[in-house]
């Protein structure tokens, strides 16, 4: 409730108070690592080192100046609220405008990601709306001390704090935060499929789905191989733990002699390989043989969040666009060629959020693309899709001005 009725003073505020808001906050978290720091260990004490979740939990010094970098850069972006989207006058004076506004009241639902809940906040409070923040009990401790930060810098400006609410990490809050009809506008669930699907299946207030990513490069025909070994290695390796990161291989057939080059930076970082019949036996005298194993089908079609890749080997474009379309999630999605009309075809009939073209899928990400930080990789096609930032969390209605027209009968 509080969350609901703080929503109408953040309009007040005005974009240069929430600037330096933003900013203070940015500053606050860099003076508070310590603190924060011992948070985070207490939550990842509880989590086993080798649990996939355990990288994303994980806090470092580094890695908090970037989340304040992330907020103190949302501060120099333009608002997305009150532009002027369309204006026209109808035959009987009426003049019509079509304006930005926030949604109000935002619920993100997430697991064991700190770094969301200082993105979502920074987001949100810059486009005008008041976040409802529901994160895991396996990062619960790090993201109260992150909590923390934020309100006493909002009760510095005299800000009430409830434009940032935090909830108990237990499952009946996520229950009453999906049926809250009337008191939050949106709910953005971020996190793993089975997330995703219970948030859909239960709620009663509008849902925007984001995170699962099941991602693919197929290497063609056409591809170069130094470009392929670099994608290929960045797009699984970089941070095995995020929705971008690369999932599945696919190879054509004519390229097969290529694969143990292809995939070779993939040992130094001990990727276990999920190969297909051809994929295996081109690969069997090359590949670290503790680092190889026979594809199933359940393989493919998997989001591993872990030092694990599947390969499958395929006899035409036709077949990597069928598989594609099959197994992916429509997140992120890439061809290595230097055939334009390769490239050509997979853009145009690839259906995700994302399609690359000689790019890692590691760029699925707000602040890579520019927008300062992201609330989400929204795979869905109704309103926003990919990286959601400040644009994606506006709505807009319409004003109407005359002069005493009404309507004839």
């Amino acid at each position: 409730m509080k969350a609901s009725e703080a929503k109408r003073s953040l309009l007040a505020l005005g974009d240069d108070r929430v600037n330096e808001i933003l900013r203070a906050v940015s500053k606050c978290l860099v003076e508070a690592t310590p603190l924060i720091l011992e948070a985070n260990e207490e939550d990842l004490a509880r989590m086993d080192p080798n649990d996939p979740k355990y990288d994303r939990l994980r806090l470092t010094a580094d890695r908090l100046a970037g989340i304040a970098g992330d907020m103190a850069s949302v501060a120099t972006l333009p608002s997305p609220v009150g532009h002027l989207l369309k204006e026209w006058k109808r035959p009987n004076g009426m003049r019509l405008r079509k304006v930005s506004v926030p949604f109000g009241v935002v619920g993100v639902i997430y697991e064991a990601r700190p770094n969301v809940t200082c993105d979502v906040f920074s987001l949100c409070l810059k486009s005008g709306n008041v976040c409802v923040l529901k994160g895991g009990s396996d990062a619960d401790r790090s993201n109260r001390a992150l909590v923390e930060v934020i309100h006493a810098t909002l009760r510095a400006f005299g800000v009430e704090p409830a434009v940032c609410t935090l909830l108990p990490p237990d499952r009946e809050a996520t229950a009453e935060l999906l049926v809250a009809e009337g008191l939050v506008d949106l709910i953005i669930p971020r996190g793993s499929g089975a997330l995703i699907r219970y948030v859909r299946d239960h709620a009663r207030v509008p849902v925007i789905e984001t995170g699962a990513g099941i991602c693919h490069t197929y290497f063609d025909r056409d591809g170069d191989l130094a470009k392929g070994r670099a994608i290929v290695n960045n797009a699984k390796t970089r941070r095995v733990s995020v929705c971008n990161a690369l999932d599945c291989l696919l190879v054509h057939q004519d390229r097969l002699e290529d694969l143990p080059d292809l995939c070779a930076p993939l040992s130094e970082s001990r990727v276990l390989i999920f190969a297909d019949e051809r994929a295996y036996a081109a690969l069997a005298e090359h590949y670290p043989a503790e680092l190889l194993a026979r594809a199933t089908e359940e393989n493919f079609g998997t989001e591993f969040l872990d030092y694990k890749m599947a390969i499958r080997v395929v006899d035409s474009l036709d077949e990597a666009l069928r598989h594609i379309a099959r197994y992916g999630s429509k997140h992120s999605e890439c061809v290595v060629s230097e055939s334009a009309e390769a490239i050509r075809r997979f853009q145009l009939e690839v259906d995700a959020a994302c399609v690359y073209a000689n790019v890692s899928t590691a760029f699925t990400d707000g602040a890579q693309f520019g927008f300062g930080a992201e609330i989400g990789i929204s795979t869905q096609k109704l309103h926003a899709r990919g990286p959601m930032a400040l644009p994606e969390l506006t709505t807009y209605k319409y004003l109407i001005e005359g002069d005493g027209q009404i309507r004839p009968k």
